[in-house]
């Protein structure tokens, strides 16, 4: 793998079988594929395939839409993405001989049939139909990231070209734009610990778009800044209400009340009925818009981006794997994540042999060991007793001992012997090597680091003498993590030993 390809959290995929159902139900799709089968054996229609007037009408009552305002325009959409994913086929009409002019936008060009691909919905594998939902997908992002169609129509109207500048369009940069926005609800989902698959909690359509827009760096955002998150908001509640009929996402929209029109434009009110838009209250951030990714939305993030060359990992890549390559991983992963990925292992052996495996991939003296045995006694939390044998094989081992004897009694095992003194102090330190390198200087580790100093009359006198690699490097982050001086000095003296041992 090159050094920078960019690398994402694990994700937990639903099964293909439960995604395709995600993907027939999804509103959008399902118009298309309803509207495919009216079409059947030939339905008139105008240049490009789109619906004559009269076709509209009665497509629009079909889809039970007619008593909506918006019905012909969600109708239209789903007739275009039927056309565009092959469930609808088009053929123009041969012009006769003789014949001039334009058509009537009210006299048929063409006719449209049943497309080949209606029967993959029936008869195609929930790959198959996933494929074609994406195929759609990418149409509907497509249009998304387009400019407003009256800007253009404006444009055109007066008799000028079409000047992509004048509209303030860039193709690239608006396609960019919505990526970032999908690949950071995809990262937030990712790391949501209350992640499981089957739903995602919402993301305020405010701080998404600061996520895109403020620098990191920046304490407080300028006005200059606000203006353009705003700005972001408006573009993101357009294209989120496109997107959300495909099954991508899950959208509340932005409460009409809080738009206001300057210049034609719509902008989010600075202050309505108290609130203020730039930091609203707790109970009042939903009117600005909530957005999530489906199960389906995170299949397709994903999907997008090991096409564009992005590691994008799902729980389950590893199960296959050997116990190295776990527990290598394993730190990396989001809690919830990690639990699921050393499930899925330890579902294919048997518990003596995942336990054997496991503890001879945590051995060593290299830099990530400490972490690697770290995340090797997470993941022993889950073998069940059957595997006291490998604990058993492992009591005299100077680098698993330790870690054996807390499997065993954790367990209610008996007859367990005493661990030596050395080593009490050499789990001590590769346990805080481990949270130092997983962490960093957390509170947790400084409560843990008053602990064992607290516990032991002389930690330090002994700590030093410790033969781990780490020994040095745990000492000064001691001294830096303990509050008393004199106990902190103690600690940078014990270190200053320790590497003039080495």
């Amino acid at each position: 793998m090159p050094a920078d390809r960019p690398t994402m959290p694990p994700v937990r995929l639903l099964p293909d079988a439960e995604l395709a159902r995600d993907a027939l139900s999804a509103p959008l799709f399902a118009r298309a594929a309803r509207l495919a089968r009216w079409a059947g054996e030939g339905t008139p229609v105008g240049a490009g395939g789109e619906l004559l007037a009269d076709q509209l009408r009665t497509a629009t009552g079909l889809l039970g839409l007619d008593g909506d305002e918006d019905g012909p325009a969600h109708t239209a959409e789903a007739w275009q993405l039927a056309l565009d994913t092959g469930l609808v086929e088009f053929t123009e009409h041969a012009e006769e001989d003789g014949a001039a002019g334009e058509p009537s936008s009210d006299e048929p060009s063409g006719t449209a049939v049943a497309g080949e691909e209606l029967a993959t919905l029936t008869s195609g594998s929930p790959q198959d139909v996933l494929d074609l939902w994406l195929g759609g997908l990418e149409t509907v992002l497509a249009d998304a990231a387009a400019p407003d169609l009256g800007d253009i129509v404006d444009q055109l109207a007066d008799g000028g070209d079409l000047d992509l500048d004048a509209i303030d369009w860039n193709p690239e940069e608006e396609a960019d734009f919505l990526d970032g926005v999908l690949g950071n609800l995809y990262l937030l989902t990712a790391l949501d610990s209350d992640d499981d698959a089957a739903g995602r909690r919402p993301v305020p359509l405010p701080a998404l778009a600061a996520s895109l827009i403020v620098p990191d760096d920046m304490d407080e955002p300028t006005d200059a800044v606000l203006e353009e998150v705003s700005d972001a908001m408006m573009r993101l509640d357009d294209q989120f209400r496109m997107l959300a009929p495909t099954g991508l996402i899950a959208y509340q929209p932005v409460d009409e009340a809080l738009i206001e029109e300057v210049d034609g434009e719509g902008h989010i009110r600075e202050s309505v009925d108290g609130v203020d838009s730039e930091a609203p209250e707790e109970e009042d951030v939903t009117r600005y818009g909530m957005v999530s990714l489906t199960p389906l939305g995170v299949f397709a993030v994903r999907t997008r981006m090991l096409e564009a060359g992005v590691d994008a990992p799902a729980v389950g890549d590893l199960a296959e794997k050997d116990a190295a390559a776990l527990l290598a991983a394993l730190p990396h992963h989001p809690r919830p994540a990690a639990r699921a990925e050393t499930e899925l292992w330890l579902a294919r052996r048997d518990p003596l042999t995942a336990a054997r495996e496991l503890l001879a991939a945590a051995r060593g003296d290299d830099e990530d060991a400490p972490l690697r045995r770290l995340a090797c006694q997470q993941a022993l939390t889950l073998v069940p007793l059957d595997a006291e044998p490998a604990f058993r094989e492992i009591l005299d081992d100077p680098w698993l001992g330790g870690l054996a004897r807390v499997w065993l009694a954790e367990r209610g095992a008996t007859d367990i012997p005493d661990p030596g003194e050395a080593m009490v102090f050499w789990l001590t330190i590769d346990t805080i090597a481990a949270q130092l390198a997983s962490e960093g200087d957390t509170e947790e580790l400084r409560e843990l680091v008053i602990g064992l100093v607290g516990q032991h009359g002389g930690f330090f006198d002994s700590a030093w003498r410790v033969e781990h690699p780490a020994t040095a490097d745990v000492l000064e982050a001691m001294g830096r993590l303990h509050p008393e001086k004199r106990v902190a000095k103690a600690a940078r003296k014990a270190a200053f030993k320790a590497r003039s041992r080495g």
